[in-house]
């Protein structure tokens, strides 16, 4: 496997624009996987036909056995140190699917940081014993910060980002993307269409992370809708604009909702609430109800990254347009796809993908 960070300055890599840094990742192929920068048309549809092949395969008993052989002699680290449970479930079935042997921190009470060891000199501990390693930290740009000094030592593990700060969340994006992806074969695929983002827009990092992998689309337009406190930010916007992509700025979510050929709804962030403020805003003009089905067309489709609270009623799961438990579990293929990439198992993986069409 090869990388590209060992030999470049902290300073001069951390001080580089994102599409610098994304650039420079995706040099030698998959290996850290930091930003959703990184991954471009190319990547997005052949890590695509990958998770779908690792789905297509794992039906079987004899395709099961295969793909947990392919990693056996490998051990993965996901180290959560910020709250997490679908994320972590998801990397941990991709894992077992793969026959990678995990170990976990999920609560840092129970390792060395309660003594007081910072978090890079765990993640430096962790990269002795594992040759992956996920991490998911409240933390921004905590995992750049240790894919750069892993690259930079005599062991350079990689490094998956499962979740940094308010930045960045690129393996959700990936799998949101799978989803429109699988939602929208026998549509055109998802060039032209017309996504509309819902709710915590300012503080949802799969927003931000989605929001850049559909540059990589044609003729796409996207519609942001939120309470004026929570819209999306403009450093968003600003890269939108240079990849010339349409995008439109509302608080009616009821006259945008037939426009859209999927929705994606978000939760309150709440938890990056400094007094509270989150309970100061009325967001109930923003929440999906069924009523709101007979203005969807009859092939959108509705996404969420979860937790969801209310802002998708339950009686909405019914619908066939509501895709988000499929969503999810297409978090577990696309990461077990993204995994195999990393260790050169995609080869081994599309051939045989053959024999279970």
């Amino acid at each position: 496997m090869k990388q590209s960070l060992a030999g470049i300055s902290w300073k001069a890599f951390s001080g580089m624009e994102v599409k610098d840094k994304a650039a420079y990742l995706a040099e030698d192929g998959v290996f850290h996987v930091l930003l959703a920068q990184q991954f471009d048309r190319a990547r997005l549809e052949n890590l695509g036909m990958l998770a779908t092949c690792v789905r297509r395969i794992a039906k079987k008993e004899e395709g099961m056995t295969f793909l947990r052989s392919l990693l056996a002699n490998r051990r993965a680290m996901l180290y959560f140190s910020q709250p997490s449970s679908r994320t972590f479930l998801s990397f941990c079935a991709a894992c077992q699917i793969l026959g990678l042997q995990i170990g976990e921190v999920r609560d840092t009470s129970t390792s060395s940081e309660f003594k007081g060891e910072s978090q890079e000199d765990s993640v430096r501990t962790f990269s002795s014993y594992f040759d992956l390693i996920v991490m998911r930290s409240q933390i921004g740009g905590l995992a750049e910060r240790m894919a750069w000094q892993l690259s930079n030592t005599e062991r350079p593990v990689p490094i998956i980002n499962a979740g940094s700060g308010k930045d960045q969340h690129p393996t959700q994006a990936l799998l949101d993307v799978y989803t429109l992806q699988r939602s929208f074969e026998r549509q055109g695929g998802v060039d032209g269409k017309t996504i509309l983002f819902v709710g915590d827009l300012a503080r949802g990092r799969t927003v931000r992370s989605l929001a850049w992998l559909l540059t990589n689309y044609r003729d796409m337009q996207l519609l942001f809708v939120a309470p004026p406190e929570l819209q999306i930010g403009g450093d968003i916007l600003a890269l939108l604009d240079r990849a010339k992509v349409r995008y439109e700025l509302s608080g009616d979510f009821e006259s945008a909702i037939p426009r859209a050929d999927a929705i994606y709804m978000t939760r309150i962030q709440d938890e990056w609430d400094t007094a509270g403020e989150s309970q100061k805003i009325d967001t109930s003009k923003f929440w999906f109800m069924s009523r709101h089905l007979a203005l969807l067309k009859p092939h959108a489709v509705i996404l969420h990254p979860f937790p969801r609270r209310q802002e998708i009623a339950v009686d909405v799961d019914d619908d066939p347009r509501a895709v988000y438990w499929r969503q999810m579990r297409n978090g577990m293929w696309i990461r077990a796809a993204l995994i195999a990439a990393i260790f050169r198992k995609d080869a081994d993986i599309l051939s045989l993908a053959e024999r279970f069409v």
